[in-house]
């Protein structure tokens, strides 16, 4: 649209940083490489969006993000800005899982930040888009926001529809477990077939309460996104409406300054945890969350979500845990309708800002939701009075650990370690049967600087559920999991096993204790035993000594501090 002086005027007052390299004489190089893309001068008097597009044909979650990314692009030039959209990395969770491959996911996390501060900064945009869609996108993307601090949105790519098999709801989920009940003969290959063939019909991110939806889920709450944003399928053509709405929306941020640490405040962030315990949400939001508080110079620490859990009821029937998808949420309100409920109990701080410049209570009370269904329960006769999330310390996690307890709050494992260095040995016993009910599995050398990387362990997990071993065998790990893990599996076990941590000291047959209700880890050793032990300890060697792994290993943070890179 043409431009008058005065809103010529305007938008160069916008233009924070990109006026850096179009204005005045000296600047013509820079105007002249713009202009060879096809832009106008014109163009060059608006203000520059970075629109992050993390499109990717190796992962579902991300292969459609083109057209919504595209539609971003549209909803910032019909407000009168200037987009400029680039791509970043994405690594499959669900392809590299049970491989070595995985060791790159949380890896990906610090270079999707960094890449983008990177473009955003190098090039001085004004402002920032981010379209992502899988696990390690999202937090990747929300980093990079916090730590640029230039007015941003975050959209996200949609959760995918649940499959159909044998007349019920299916998602990936349910792949990983069946091959723990192939293994046991629970399942025929014919049928195992068949479900991997209809288990992921198409675009979006996974289907339960997994990481992805925890997340996007957290940044909605967090203020970061448009209403709504968190649950609306990737198929739905409003998805792609929604981002050229983000578009408009972002100009309005630009125009009266509203940066991302305006609204990323301790307040957004108390109001992301409550809503991710209240619905039995992904472990690794815990790494995740408190990554970008870092990021924002937001105090946020393992104490918080402790607090937060223990007066937080569990009121959503969500997968891993429960019954329902994102799909079955999004047709009654979304996140909303969670939202409300914990407003109505005083859990949420309702007057925290957003990016539509409203407050969190009036974007959630502008939702329509569905009062009369079976997937939220009322704060009052929740389904545990406690959240889905639990912080624990001990004599084996000194520095904490996180485990998912939506469904088994007040239960106590303790049994006979049955020690493991690492994943692929421990997934081969348990699928030969060498794992029994009452063991303590022990997964360990898999945390962030051990790993290096941290890897997700849903096929071991997904092992152990199919074979009908989900209630009576404990996992324990330096490592993490997936969203789509559920039982008494206890990740991020700091300090790890890698830097001498107690867990590195444990032997074959040393009795553990799991105290889910006083929220203690413990090994059955006096403390002159495990000084001993520690005497005596030698750190299993990296094969890792060059490039990005050997990098990340020699950065990376604790788990209890997110597992950031310093």
């Amino acid at each position: 649209m043409a431009t008058t002086s005065t809103d010529r005027s305007k938008l160069l007052r916008m233009k924070h940083r990109s006026r850096e390299v179009t204005e005045g004489p000296e600047r013509a190089p820079a105007r002249a490489m713009l202009l060879a893309m096809g832009l106008t001068h014109e163009d060059l008097d608006k203000p520059f969006v970075a629109i992050a597009n993390l499109a990717s044909d190796v992962t579902p979650c991300n292969v459609h993000l083109d057209r919504i990314a595209d539609a971003a692009k549209e909803g910032v030039r019909q407000a009168n800005g200037t987009p400029f959209k680039f791509g970043t990395i994405t690594i499959s969770d669900g392809i590299s899982m049970g491989t070595e491959g995985m060791k790159a996911s949380l890896v990906s996390r610090e270079v999707i930040a960094d890449s983008i501060e990177v473009v955003t900064f190098g090039e001085r945009m004004d402002a920032l888009i981010t379209v992502a869609g899988c696990d390690k996108n999202m937090p990747g993307c929300m980093m990079a926001i916090a730590r640029l601090n230039v007015p941003s949105i975050f959209i996200y790519g949609g959760t995918i529809m649940p499959g159909q098999f044998q007349g019920h709801d299916v998602n990936i989920q349910d792949v990983f477990e069946a091959v723990g009940a192939y293994a046991k003969g629970n399942m025929s290959l014919e049928d195992l077939r068949a479900l991997e063939c209809v288990a992921c019909p198409g675009e979006g991110s996974c289907a339960g309460l997994f990481t992805a939806n925890t997340m996007s889920t957290a940044i909605e709450i967090m203020g970061m996104s448009l209403p709504g944003d968190a649950s609306i399928p990737a198929i739905d053509p409003r998805k792609v409406d929604e981002a050229r709405q983000s578009g408009a929306t972002l100009m309005r941020l630009i125009e009266e300054d509203i940066r991302p640490r305006d609204i990323m405040t301790k307040q957004a962030f108390e109001n992301a945890i409550t809503t991710v315990v209240a619905m039995g949400g992904s472990t690794n939001s815990v790494l995740h969350l408190m990554a970008i508080a870092r990021e924002a110079e937001v105090d946020l620490n393992l104490s918080d979500f402790d607090r937060i859990g223990r007066n937080t009821p569990y009121i959503a029937d969500m997968r891993p845990g429960g019954k329902y998808v994102m799909a079955d949420l999004h047709r009654h309100g979304g996140v909303a309708l969670v939202a409300k409920r914990l407003l109505r109990a005083g859990l949420l701080h309702g007057d925290a800002m957003t990016v539509t410049g409203k407050t969190l209570q009036q974007n959630m009370e502008a939702i329509e939701t569905i009062e009369d269904q079976d997937i939220v329960y009322q704060t009052d006769s929740p389904r545990s009075p406690t959240g889905g999330l639990a912080i624990l310390y001990g004599n084996l996690a000194p520095e904490g650990a996180v485990i998912k307890v939506a469904g088994h709050q007040e239960k106590v494992y303790k049994g006979p370690a049955r020690v493991f260095d690492q994943e692929e040995l421990a997934f081969r016993a348990i699928q030969d049967g060498k794992v029994q009910a009452g063991d303590i599995v022990i997964i360990r050398y898999e945390g962030p600087k051990g790993g290096p990387g941290m890897r997700e362990m849903l096929a071991v997990t997904g092992a152990i559920i199919g074979q009908g071993l989900g209630d009576s065998v404990a996992l324990v790990t330096d490592g993490r999991f997936s969203g789509a893990s559920h039982g008494p599996m206890v990740g991020h076990v700091a300090p790890e096993a890698a830097v001498g941590g107690p867990i590195g000291l444990l032997a074959e047959g040393d009795i553990i204790t799991l105290d889910i209700p006083n929220r203690r880890l413990d090994v059955q050793l006096t403390e002159e035993e495990l000084a001993t032990r520690r005497a005596n300890w030698k750190p299993m060697e990296s094969k890792y000594t060059t490039g990005v792994f050997a990098k990340y290993a020699k950065l990376v943070s604790s788990a209890s501090e997110g597992a950031v890179t310093r």
